[in-house]
């Protein structure tokens, strides 16, 4: 496992326990400790790039995610999708289809069955309007 791929797990797990307890992921992650930010620069590159831009994130999930509330997906999804929506938005040095390809596998790995497809479209729409979207 690379060292993005092993980041963006340890994102999504500070994202994903920010999510169910309604604090801030960086917080979560400065509590922890310096020793994670000196070993896993990345990881809070995801919790800041997410955090700083998750209206905007959210709302693509909102449009994207056809047929699914924000409340009703499962957290795990709503957090892999955020992260891979700002790889792909922002993240300028990451190639769009390794962050789509690295959220399926989180997916894959973490997620329900059918959460690999479903995250697969939604990221493939965004991907495929990623110049027209207003960011």
């Amino acid at each position: 496992m690379s060292a993005r791929s092993k980041a963006r797990k340890r994102a999504l797990d500070f994202l994903y326990e920010a999510d169910i307890k309604k604090v801030l992921a960086a917080d979560l992650f400065s509590a922890r400790g310096a020793n994670e930010l000196s070993q896993e620069p990345y990881v809070l590159v995801l919790i800041n790039g997410v955090a700083e831009h998750l209206p905007k994130i959210d709302e693509l999930i909102i449009t994207y995610a056809q047929g699914w509330d924000m409340d009703r997906m499962p957290p795990i999804d709503r957090n892999i999708l955020r992260i891979a929506i700002f790889e792909i938005l922002w993240a300028a040095e990451i190639d769009i289809q390794v962050a789509c390809d690295e959220a399926v596998e989180l997916a894959k790995s973490l997620s329900t069955d059918e959460s690999s497809s479903y995250i697969n479209g939604v990221l493939g729409r965004i991907i495929k309007l990623k110049d027209s979207i207003a960011i």
